[in-house]
């Protein structure tokens, strides 16, 4: 009774009918699959398929589905209420509790009533599938088929293979996958697998400029939405899925990596989940929900300008000096400034004392303009610890005269979507080298699971992938951070001057 998961007679059994499995249970029976209902609390899956069936009804009411096909799904779900009841079923998905106790004895209950081919699924976030498999009498049929919550509008699921799991049983599931309206991502088992792997540069680096004294929280999420075009910052972000959640699975990837720089946690999350600030669900975080009128916006801009105006040479300088002048404002054109202009550099990868001292600048009249994502959205400026307040706002005002909203940080290498950016795009590549996900699954599953604007590989190629590795090289060279070295993805494809999203060996086939 092998799982044909194109056969109109699929039967599913979940066990769990909590928000994930209520979920799995939706899209199943929508897509024409017998659904069977398990929980171990008296009622609950009764109450659970309950909810599904209101949801359906309201999905009719929006138009979204036909009420035939609601009835359908209706009917294809079916509470039961021990786990011999599963005895048929050609696929298994457990959506219990997160602990690998608890799935391993499961998966030992399973294998005593299900066939001998019937698949066992985990929707697990953070446990290695592998280990969950390694109790089985055959880990070769157990994989991991990992869903977003809410189910039903996050399209996408990181199928994932442990290391005895059989092909055939990544195929169906990801056939399955397809047949209800998701993206399925192949990928091998490895901590937070792709998509809570991947956003591990968004968040981390993050906290690491805040801790720095660079910025603080709302600024951050002012740069990364205004700049970027991410739908909410890093910081809004951990007060969403709450800091209860997200700092666990930080020390979990961290240590399941043995400690590797790049996935290193913050002691800021630490405190804060101490202090019981968990975000909208404690109605306070990084930001207070209780008060209506959020913290941190900017001020007004000064209204001042300076004397004249130099602009350092390079890349970035030519950015800037077109923004300018499209401002009206006057530029020095001398190789040196004068004795009274504010000096403009444009690093990257470098901070701004770095970038003063290398050009032979007056630190005092220096301030850095982040020109790596653009300047139409938000403008960054960067002080050092010698730039005169009168600089400092002149700059400002400069760049904020034609409405475009400005925000002045401390020095940092990197600035801050340089720095973010960058870490993104290095642990996507990492992905990419480890072999987890084929390059555009590993995008695909990031736009879809976080909601990015582009996937990592995408982004470095936006960015240009030289861009981004010349800003690496500056931070590790000025920090002596091991989190900041390239991965080698990056540095081969920034090189050869190809996509990062170029597989290995893509470019050595032939007719």
């Amino acid at each position: 009774m092998a799982l044909d998961s194109l056969a109109p007679n699929v039967t599913i059994g979940i066990v769990g009918t909590g928000a994930m499995g209520r979920g799995i249970a939706q899209i199943a029976a929508v897509a024409g699959c017998h659904v069977l209902l398990l929980d171990n609390r008296p009622g609950a899956a009764q109450d659970a398929r309950d909810q599904v069936v209101a949801m359906l009804a309201k999905l009719v009411e929006k138009a979204k589905i036909t009420a035939e096909a609601a009835d359908h799904a209706a009917r294809s779900l079916c509470p039961v209420r021990e786990i011999t009841d599963l005895r048929d079923c050609h696929l298994v998905i457990e959506a219990i509790v997160e602990n690998m106790d608890a799935k391993q004895d499961l998966v030992r209950q399973l294998e005593a009533v299900v066939t001998g081919d019937c698949v066992i699924a985990s929707n697990t976030s953070s446990l290695s599938v592998t280990a969950i498999a390694a109790i089985a009498t055959h880990p070769e049929r157990v994989a991991g088929f990992h869903f977003f919550n809410p189910v039903p509008l996050m399209k996408v699921v990181e199928v994932i293979g442990g290391v005895r799991t059989a092909p055939w049983v990544i195929d169906q599931l990801s056939a399955l996958a397809t047949r209800m309206g998701h993206q399925p991502v192949p990928c091998q088992d490895s901590p937070g697998f792709v998509v809570n792997h991947a956003g591990r540069g968004y968040i981390l680096e993050a906290l690491k400029v805040v801790g720095e004294g660079v910025a603080d929280f709302a600024t951050v999420d002012r740069i990364m939405r205004d700049s970027c075009g991410f739908r909410l910052g890093p910081f809004e972000l951990m007060d969403l899925t709450g800091l209860d959640v997200t700092h666990p699975v930080m020390e979990s990837i961290y240590r399941q990596f043995y400690d590797e720089p790049r996935y290193r946690p913050s002691p800021i999350t630490r405190q804060r989940l101490a202090a019981g600030l968990l975000g909208r669900k404690s109605g306070c975080g990084f930001y207070d929900y209780g008060n209506k009128a959020k913290a941190g916006a900017p001020s007004a801009p000064p209204r001042s300008r300076p004397p004249s105006v130099w602009v350092a040479p390079g890349d970035g300088g030519v950015l800037v000096v077109s923004l300018l002048q499209a401002l009206g404002i006057n530029i020095e054109s001398a190789a040196a400034p004068s004795d009274q202009a504010l000096c403009l550099v444009a690093p990257l990868g470098e901070d701004c004392t770095a970038a003063a001292l290398r050009l032979g600048l007056d630190p005092r009249r220096t301030v850095a303009v982040d020109t790596l994502p653009e300047l139409g959205g938000h403008r960054t400026l960067m002080v050092n610890p010698l730039t005169r307040p009168d600089m400092r706002d002149a700059a400002h005002g400069l760049f904020a005269e034609d409405g475009v909203g400005v925000s002045v940080i401390n020095d940092s290498p990197g600035f801050v979507a340089q720095r973010i950016l960058a870490a993104i795009v290095n642990v996507g590549s990492d992905i990419a080298q480890s072999r987890i996900a084929a390059p555009r699954d590993i995008d695909h599953a990031v736009t879809l699971g976080l909601a990015y604007p582009f996937g990592p590989l995408a982004w470095g190629d936006k960015l240009g992938a030289e861009r981004v590795l010349r800003s690496l090289n500056s931070m590790l060279t000025l920090t002596g951070d091991p989190r900041y070295r390239p991965s080698p993805w990056l540095r081969r494809r920034a090189g050869l001057g190809i996509s990062l999203l170029t597989a290995e060996n893509e470019g050595n086939t032939h007719d």
